[in-house]
């Protein structure tokens, strides 16, 4: 169980936004200083899940939608649950199918219009699920459409993982990857062992030339800005929403076996620092 903040630690939060400015018109966005990242991480914003209930001054549920991460996304509260200081997202058999046709219903959140940032760091800590057409993920969106529609914001997936595996995926997609098919100049993906009985921390360090993937505190993989090429390459100089979401079935997953769930992710807390 997580304790609630001290009144010292709210004024350490308090100093600690000092490090950030935020556009006029986007108070939610958390963009870094100039030069700031050659200086130490101040923790300038958290979410520790001690709320029997989502805080929708930070998130929303995720909805429905015709993509494959999201077509299985419901906001009833059976994918949502709290315990111990802890989010929990499930995967679901599907009970009232008059009420929803779908076989299977997931929960997600993300911080869409209400929070977002521009380089810096960011931890979750959590603990995955497993079961045959299990995709937990925890990612990242352009929040203000600098380059117009996907992919040409960009994607940052801090964490993906399927089935059993006891590896997970951190890859960069953008129009640069996708529709140029540019996948190794630079490599846009690499991978990670982890023991997925246990809880990690996963999270990357972004700063304006390079993102730092990262699996509790240890540098995994990095996908550099490089010169000379496209400029579709780097379209990660912009503030990116989080998204966490226990997904289910899909072309890269596979089919989801309905005995297996329900399946769960519980996340701990999140901090981001600048």
């Amino acid at each position: 169980m997580k304790r609630i903040l001290s009144l010292s630690c709210f004024y350490v939060l308090l100093s600690a936004c000092s490090v950030h400015r935020t556009p006029k018109d986007h108070p939610y966005v958390y963009i870094q200083k100039q030069n700031r990242e050659a200086k130490a991480w101040k923790l300038v914003w958290q979410e520790n899940f001690n709320s029997p209930k989502l805080d929708d001054q930070k998130w929303s549920r995720i909805p429905a939608g015709g993509a494959d991460w999201n077509r299985h996304m419901s906001t009833d509260d059976a994918c949502f649950d709290w315990e111990d200081g802890e989010l929990i997202l499930k995967g679901i058999k599907n009970t009232d199918k008059n009420k929803d046709p779908r076989p299977f219903l997931t929960g997600g959140i993300w911080s869409k219009g209400k929070f977002a940032f521009q380089y810096g760091r960011i931890e979750i800590r959590a603990k995955l699920g497993n079961a045959k057409g299990a995709w937990p993920a925890m990612w990242m969106l352009a929040e203000l459409d600098k380059y117009g529609k996907y992919p040409k914001n960009g994607e940052i997936d801090i964490m993906e993982h399927l089935n059993f595996d006891d590896i997970i995926y951190q890859t960069t997609h953008s129009y640069y990857t996708l529709d140029l098919g540019q996948k190794e100049h630079p490599k846009h993906f690499g991978t990670a062992s982890v023991r997925t009985e246990e809880y990690n921390i996963y999270g990357i360090s972004w700063y304006p030339d390079r993102i730092v993937f990262q699996v509790n505190g240890t540098d995994t993989f990095t996908y550099p800005r490089i010169k000379e090429v496209d400029a579709s390459q780097w379209p990660y100089d912009q503030p990116f929403y989080l998204l966490i979401d226990q997904q289910l079935g899909g072309s890269w997953v596979g089919e989801v076996d309905q005995d297996q769930l329900p399946v769960e992710m519980r996340v701990d807390w999140i901090k981001v620092y600048q």
